[in-house]
């Protein structure tokens, strides 16, 4: 949302820091994916900025997507929400044996390591952010996960965060 996300931030002695944003809460939803190559271990991330809120038919979109780009039949693993279920439903059911769907226990972020990508693009790169419309959010937003995918060792963190053992990865 264009509301800064304020976070604790240094200031001289006597001048409080102060953030000075509109009051919109105009808005850009991201879908984002991790992968690793089956053989080399290799890592990636790839991401898509949307206007609206994701909704089953981006999902679907995001994952052709990435297929194509990796040319690859693809094991996913979702969390639960709806837009994911129902676009794990509809790609099953078009492209038997493209995509193999496995789901995240419910209520269970930290096991996700997608959740690691959203943290450090909001608390670390965006935090006292202040953006003047939905574009230049979309841009800034753009630029933190454009330096997060060229991060092997953060890529390499989220998968650490989230409980999961990757053995030796190149990239």
């Amino acid at each position: 949302m264009l509301q800064p996300l304020v976070r604790a931030t240094w200031a001289p002695r006597g001048h409080t820091p102060v953030l000075k944003s509109w009051d919109r809460h105009d808005r850009i939803s991201a879908i984002s994916a991790l992968t690793v190559s089956p053989q080399r271990r290799r890592l990636g991330l790839y991401f898509s900025l949307e206007r609206a809120n994701v909704k089953h038919g981006d999902v679907m979109k995001f994952l052709r997507s990435v297929r194509l780009q990796l040319g690859r039949r693809l094991i996913v693993v979702l969390d639960r929400l709806n837009a994911h279920r129902s676009a794990a439903r509809k790609l099953t059911s078009e492209s038997p044996g493209v995509y193999e769907f496995e789901w995240l226990p419910a209520y269970a972020p930290q096991l996700n390591p997608v959740e690691g990508v959203w943290n450090q693009t909001k608390y670390a790169d965006l935090a006292n952010a202040v953006c003047d419309d939905a574009d230049a959010l979309a841009g800034d937003v753009h630029e933190s996960l454009a330096r997060t995918r060229c991060t092997c060792s953060l890529l390499k963190g989220f998968f650490r965060r989230a409980g999961l053992s990757l053995g030796a990865i190149s990239r």
